[in-house]
């Protein structure tokens, strides 16, 4: 099992992740260059239709994520009984 602090670290390195490429993503989007190349409709669908995969995939991935992070930090302890049936 992960001990508290192996945890802590991977969430901080995933925040840390998420605000990097965030703020990464802002910064390509501002560009002004990208606004004065203008685009086209398929262009904009392209990109659009990769964005729905993303979002699709990135839905069941946070659930799963919350699951593992409810397990890790619950306080109900299961035990298994040995059945003596041989």
């Amino acid at each position: 099992m992960l001990g508290g602090s192996v945890v802590k670290n991977m969430m901080l390195n995933f925040i840390l992740a998420l605000v990097v490429s965030g703020s990464t993503a802002a910064t390509v989007m501002a560009a002004p260059a990208a606004e004065a190349q203008g685009g086209s409709l398929l262009l904009t669908l392209f990109i659009g239709f990769f964005a729905l995969i993303v979002v699709f995939q990135l839905v069941p991935a946070v659930l799963l994520f919350v699951g593992i992070v409810k397990g890790l930090f619950s306080r109900e302890h299961r035990v298994e009984q040995k059945s003596s049936n041989r």
